[in-house]
């Protein structure tokens, strides 16, 4: 009984620090920027889970309610780009260019949120991904020093959903080592000005 509370306990952290910060695209806070969590490619372009997230974004940025979306996913080898795939879907989903960021190296949850805070100067954010991950990206973020809001976009209850949910028990282990620990993500890299310079540019 006592290992199970204790197993338990990194899902019951984010599920407390993401209460009160979740919201669909339609009451979702506005802020200058919105971070896509990359969530793999078929042959080459976003898989469905990944192009809802994407639609999330596209609407919150027609509606006004961000400014610049940051995607982020992994790009560690020539033939797998999350990133440019993500930006590819956005501008043919109505985001102009000069409005989308890429990480490149957003290799996992808390990557994203450091490299978020610390090399793009993202300060406040909104979050999307699905329901089953957007609590430990908001908690992993909070910890990163971002101030965070969750878009958690709905899917069907399928067999990669389900998967998502029993991973999550798992993958809040680690999320929580991560906020107390503070390593430094797989890649940090250089100040770079690529949302500064995206929140400049006129909006056309």
């Amino acid at each position: 009984m006592a290992g199970c509370v204790l197993a338990l306990l990194p899902s019951a952290w984010t599920h407390a620090v993401a209460a009160d910060r979740l919201h669909g695209t339609a009451d979702s806070p506005s802020a200058d920027v919105a971070v896509v969590f990359g969530a793999g490619l078929w042959n080459g372009r976003p898989t469905p889970y990944l192009a809802r997230r994407l639609d999330a974004a596209a609407e919150l940025y027609r509606t006004g309610k961000v400014r610049v979306v940051l995607v982020t996913g992994d790009n560690s080898r020539t033939e797998y780009d999350e990133p440019s795939a993500m930006r590819t879907y956005l501008t043919a989903h109505g985001v102009p260019q000069e409005r989308i960021v890429s990480d490149y190296a957003g290799f996992d949850t808390w990557d994203s949120c450091v490299r978020a805070r610390r090399i793009f100067g993202v300060e406040r954010a909104v979050l999307i991904s699905q329901g089953f991950h957007i609590r430990r990206a908001v908690a992993l973020c909070q910890a990163a020093g971002v101030e965070s809001y969750g878009v958690g976009v709905p899917d069907e209850h399928d067999l990669t959903w389900y998967y998502g949910g029993t991973r999550e028990v798992f993958a809040a282990g680690k999320a929580a080592l991560d906020a107390a620990l503070q390593p430094e993500p797989r890649f940090l890299g250089p100040r770079e000005h690529g949302v500064s310079q995206a929140l400049g540019a006129p909006r056309p």
